[in-house]
């Protein structure tokens, strides 16, 4: 562990870099939940024509989408393998995306209130600090701006669903992937966001429906939940 991130978790994800815009691949769940991500971040900020940032880009998926949504878009990571593939992949696709090698705490020391949304998806029950992190983000926020996250709550559900579940029964994520430890209950995540000096402003649950082989959102927090949290203007 060094600091603001966590070097272990670094190489789980960078053993897995060649496959992050393989759909079928082990980043198969972020794939489907990815214009899920999008929609719900869309529908509660403008995304034409602000100043975006990714923390915790990895190979780009959210990232990219967001760009193509009419953003300004930024993407951290730690990982530089993942971020030469997403790299890679957006010249190919013709996506205008500034892709660093930083984790939110370096990278607010000299981007301070820069940002109309910060995301942050998938990312917090991989780092060392989630308050500090969630601070960071908050920090890099224009006053008004919106800070989205998304993370697995810390429950039995979460345990047998998002661990046993996706990692050794399914197989849509290699063994190892998650530690239940890290996982963030979401009275956690508003006491981070009240630390920041943000207000969430909405808390939705992402459940996945075996009859029909897919992801929605729901009422349901207990195993996948993503929010929306604004900085006071």
């Amino acid at each position: 562990m060094q600091g603001h991130f966590d070097s272990e978790e670094i190489k789980k994800f960078e053993a897995m870099a060649e496959e992050w815009w393989n759909p079928a691949g082990k980043f198969k769940p972020l794939h489907r939940l990815n214009p899920i991500r999008l929609d719900y971040i869309d529908s509660r900020a403008t995304l034409k024509g602000a100043h975006a940032l990714d923390v915790g880009c990895g190979g780009g998926l959210l990232a990219e989408g967001l760009a193509d949504r009419g953003a300004t878009t930024t993407g951290i990571d730690r990982s530089e393998k993942a971020l030469a593939v997403a790299r890679i992949h957006a010249e190919r696709a013709g996506a205008k995306v500034q892709y660093e090698t930083s984790d939110a705490q370096t990278w607010a020391t000299d981007h301070a209130g820069k940002y109309d949304v910060v995301t942050c998806m998938e990312v917090l029950e991989h780092v060392p600090d989630v308050p500090g992190t969630v601070a960071a983000c908050a920090a890099m926020l224009k006053p008004g701006g919106h800070f989205f996250f998304a993370t697995l709550n810390r429950t039995p559900q979460a345990y047998v669903k998002a661990i046993i579940g996706a990692e050794y029964v399914l197989g849509w994520l290699p063994k190892g992937t998650h530690r239940y430890a890290k996982f963030i209950r979401p009275s956690e995540m508003h006491t981070a966001c009240r630390m920041a000096l943000l207000d969430v402003t909405d808390l939705h649950g992402v459940s996945y429906r075996m009859l029909t082989d897919r992801f929605d959102l729901s009422d349901d927090l207990s195993v996948n939940y993503l929010g929306c949290a604004v900085k006071p203007a």
